[in-house]
């Protein structure tokens, strides 16, 4: 170890309600630690995200150890400006070593540990957490250098109203959560959208009198471990579902947006001539989520008459099956059409670029046994889809991740594990 240079026996990067709660998990374990971000507290929720947007999960669902919602709204869905408020709340509970405006520039193995460098300095760490979220970078097919100059390419880490758009229409690429909010917003400000269906997850807002998250929490479906599915590469890829939260409790999946005016077509597969040019696949890819969302709601219904609850929630319902018009586009002229902007609603990847440690794929990807990176010893990641549970990308199942990340981190150290932390 070099002379002069900090010692923490864990390094966390990123403080955001994950980063936090791993911070509230190592303090109960006695670890020294410093958290370090690259803005303030919730960087991201402050500064990369659309004006609109809302939690997908209800407020009663807003939860980390040590706090929970706590407000006259429990069944609304916090705005980005609650959020921030709940997260600076959490901060001062949690109260961490707490180093902000710190970006990580790369992070290296250095004997048993690491070496952390920094825009601020270097830190040796014995330990790190990477708790930097899943959504850092969007993703965009390599084909968007096809797109003709005169149409502006839009991510939804850039995307923040309609009105900040260019004139014309939209070309919304992406049907999953992001993807119909998006359109439909868009939509609602009087231009006409285009969106382009790949696969996607259908889900109502409210199911049998309750909140959907409800029931994916009562059930334990929200609770299935990574290592309890058959397939976790493929059930980390799923999209997120089509949820928006509003105050009426809507459900807005694709005949809503059909309803409103909204055009489908199938998955963008590039663009040639000035074309945009898609799959055959929409009516097959509406099916499948179809086909899905009846086993979710088949699985739930089973429940219930296990429980004995038939007669305290309202009845069985089924909702109509997504309508495709008989002949989806294969290819729309966007200068005839008048589109003058594409939205890649496609999904977010994390960045890994300054890990400079062998433990990512060919892809890119992050090798890890439910958050405790793989070939590294002390290494570990907290906020990814499906990390550990199916709940891990949302705020509330931060908690149970974090408790067991810093259990295997505290036996790494050869530190005591709190019985329960709160």
């Amino acid at each position: 170890m070099s002379a002069g240079v900090p010692h923490t026996s864990a390094l966390v990067v990123g403080a955001g309600h994950a980063g936090l709660a791993i911070s509230r998990h190592l303090a109960a374990s006695s670890i020294d630690h410093l958290v370090v971000e690259r803005g303030e507290v919730a960087n991201s929720w402050r500064e990369e995200r659309w004006d609109s947007l809302r939690l997908l999960t209800p407020n009663w669902q807003t939860r980390v150890p040590g706090l929970a919602y706590d407000g006259a709204d429990p069944d609304g869905y916090m705005d980005m400006a609650e959020v921030v408020a709940f997260l600076q709340r959490y901060a001062r509970v949690v109260d961490p070593p707490l180093e902000t405006r710190t970006t990580v520039e790369s992070v290296r193995r250095n004997g048993a540990g690491y070496e952390v460098t920094t825009d601020r300095g270097v830190w040796h760490a014995a330990t790190v957490v990477l708790a930097t979220g899943g959504c850092n970078r969007p993703k965009v097919p390599a084909f968007v250098a096809a797109l003709p100059d005169f149409v502006e390419s839009v991510t939804p880490l850039d995307y923040r109203r309609p009105s900040a758009l260019p004139d014309g229409g939209v070309l919304v690429v992406g049907a999953s959560a992001t993807g119909v909010q998006i359109a439909d917003e868009v939509h609602r400000s009087g231009r006409p959208v285009t969106v382009a269906v790949g696969e996607h997850v259908r889900m109502p807002r409210t199911y049998r009198g309750k909140d959907i998250l409800w029931w994916m929490d009562r059930t334990g479906l929200h609770d299935e471990r990574y290592d309890e599915v058959d397939d976790i590469v493929r059930a980390r890829r799923v999209p997120a579902p089509q949820l928006v939260g509003t105050p009426e409790r809507l459900t807005l999946d694709l005949n809503a947006l059909t309803d409103a005016g909204v055009r489908l077509s199938g998955r963008l597969v590039g663009f040639a001539g000035g074309r945009a040019q898609f799959s055959g696949s929409l009516r097959n890819k509406c099916n499948l989520a179809d086909l899905k969302l009846g086993r979710l709601l088949d699985t739930i219904d089973e429940w219930i008459a296990g429980q004995g609850l038939e007669g305290e929630v309202e009845p069985v319902h089924r909702f109509a099956p997504t309508r495709v018009e008989e002949s989806p586009p294969l290819a729309l002229d966007l200068a005839a059409e008048g589109i003058r902007t594409v939205v890649w609603a496609t999904g977010y990847e994390a960045d890994h670029s300054w890990l400079h440690v062998p433990v990512l794929d060919h892809k890119g990807r992050l090798r890890h046994d439910g958050g405790v990176v793989s070939g590294s010893p002390g290494l570990y990641r907290i906020g990814l889809n499906f990390l550990r549970r199916r709940k891990s990308s949302f705020i509330h199942g931060a908690g149970d991740d974090a408790r067991d990340l810093v259990s295997h981190l505290a036996a790494h150290l050869g530190a005591r594990v709190p019985a329960e932390v709160a």
